[in-house]
């Protein structure tokens, strides 16, 4: 399962922003990746997510598997639009 976003936050995937999500998804038992400029890494890894240094108005890829993905896409895209760090972008 995935699900795409833009990055709407004016500076882009940077510590606050990125230790948000690191922080969501780390409560769930899906292995799950963001992907960016066809590079990826572990969303539960902060150094990971900081290396991609993914800047404003970034489309990003979340994907995630295992037994509680979707719960875990849907906790994702809640923390992104609620804390104003993106948008999901239409499919």
């Amino acid at each position: 399962m995935n699900k795409t976003f833009n990055i709407t936050v004016l500076e882009g995937l940077h510590a606050r922003p990125a230790t948000l999500l690191v922080t969501t998804v780390s409560a769930f038992e899906s292995e799950v990746s963001i992907t960016y400029n066809k590079k990826s890494a572990n969303l539960k890894s902060i150094l990971g997510v900081l290396s991609l240094a993914v800047s404003p108005g970034s489309i990003i890829e979340i994907a995630a598997e295992g037994s509680d993905a979707s719960e875990l896409l849907d906790k994702v895209t809640e923390v992104i639009i609620s804390q104003g760090i993106g948008e999901e972008c239409s499919k």
